[in-house]
């Protein structure tokens, strides 16, 4: 058949000289112009580089634990930076003495490395991601409820370093820090420790602008309140709800800050008073409050309203827990259990049947613990690992 196609395609063409006639005819008799003694070269056969095989991840509802550098204690922030590495700072060493040592989680790698220290020990101070990529670490303690700050700094991911900026008016501990989409951080409430029955909470609020590194007055809030939580809204407003008052009562008033005015109003109240819980904002803008210490309960915010309504309960009362959004909407509680039950065990809450649900458990118990959600939909479990009698010498995380 070689032949026929060679002879077809040179039918019909005007051939030159005696050199291309012998060609042409020993083409079609099949004959080789090389010499019957010579071997024809090797075709040379392509090298096939092996496609590299991502890394199994674990199924899904689990928990993998990861090995961490040092224990940390209580008081420690953990922040994910722009590059979707995780920078935990600060904590409790020896003695309660502050720590200001820090280290970065690399999700890629699922390994820690050692960053630049704090230019002083913190623990129970704010941390908060600002626009241009550095973090805001803020107040806290030098020792546990004691030599309380009102010192701030800022981390620098690029050089690995903590510089000093502007001081905030008042020291500090166990405040909220909350960015602004405009990029400044509103710091609202805190303590200054506890003696006997009553504690000094402070019930002002500050901004900071990054733009001059400088904290200014931002009023105060309708209510003194300590331990509660602060959630950026989908207008720019701040919810803050619950906490407890300066004699440890549990609080169940909310109350909505405005940052173009500086006027905290109150808003409707909790069906419970709620201390330790998590308030998480949903994808349609509403707020998940769930928990706290001896509660099971949860309840929804919903901003159009002012108003909050029951929904579907927790298996377990929860206390100093964390709540992540997750990417497709759900909420994943873990840890914090009080009383009975396991304090490993975690839930996810659906908002679209308003109810939770069991999922994998934590691969030791949790309380006071943190949880990060990674750019790769991850969540990453850090500290208070109940096994090592509370110090922060574990971390794991959750695949959705």
């Amino acid at each position: 058949m070689v032949r026929h196609a060679l002879a077809g395609r040179l039918s019909g063409r005007r051939l030159f000289g005696p050199a291309l006639a012998v060609v042409v005819s020993l083409a079609l008799a099949g004959c080789s112009l090389l010499p019957s003694s010579a071997t024809p070269s090797p075709i040379p056969r392509a090298e096939v580089t092996p496609t590299p095989q991502p890394t199994p991840r674990p199924a899904s509802g689990t928990f993998t634990q990861i090995a961490v550098l040092d224990g940390r204690g209580d008081g420690y922030t953990t922040t994910m930076l722009s590059d979707g590495r995780v920078l935990i700072a600060g904590g409790t060493g020896a003695g309660y003495k502050a720590l200001a040592t820090a280290e970065l989680y690399d999700p890629d790698s699922d390994s820690f490395i050692t960053t630049g220290s704090m230019t002083v020990g913190r623990t129970d101070h704010s941390a908060t991601l600002l626009t241009n990529g550095k973090v805001l670490i803020t107040g806290g303690a030098a020792n546990e409820n004691s030599d309380f700050l009102q010192s701030a700094e800022l981390y620098d991911p690029i050089s690995g370093t903590f510089t000093s900026t502007g001081e905030m008016e008042t020291p500090r501990e166990g405040q909220t820090a909350t960015a602004l989409p405009d990029g400044r951080v509103v710091v609202i409430g805190g303590d200054q420790g506890c003696a006997i029955a009553k504690c000094k909470v402070v019930p002002t609020v500050e901004i900071y602008d990054p733009a001059t590194g400088i904290f200014g007055s931002g009023g105060k809030l309708g209510a003194t309140r300590a331990g509660h939580t602060s959630t950026l809204l989908s207008d720019g407003r701040i919810l803050v709800i619950g906490g407890d008052d300066a004699f440890g009562h549990p609080l169940a008033s909310a109350e909505i800050y405005d940052p173009a005015t500086g006027v905290s109003t109150a808003t409707g109240w909790l069906a419970t008073a709620r201390y330790g819980h998590t308030a998480t904002r949903l994808t349609d803008g509403r707020v998940l409050v769930a928990g706290g210490f001896t509660e099971s309960s949860a309840e929804l915010f919903d901003p159009a309203t002012g108003k909050f309504s029951a929904t579907g309960s927790m298996a377990v009362a929860r206390g100093l827990f964390t709540a992540s959004l997750l990417r497709d909407g759900r909420v994943l509680v873990a840890g914090g259990v009080i009383g009975s039950g396991d304090p490993a065990s975690a839930e996810l809450y659906d908002p679209a049947t308003g109810t939770f649900s069991p999922t994998g458990s934590m691969t030791t118990g949790r309380a006071n613990h943190t949880a990060t959600a990674l750019a790769d939909g991850r969540v990453f479990i850090y500290g208070r690992d109940s096994s090592s009698g509370g110090t922060s010498d574990s971390a794991e995380y959750f695949q959705p």
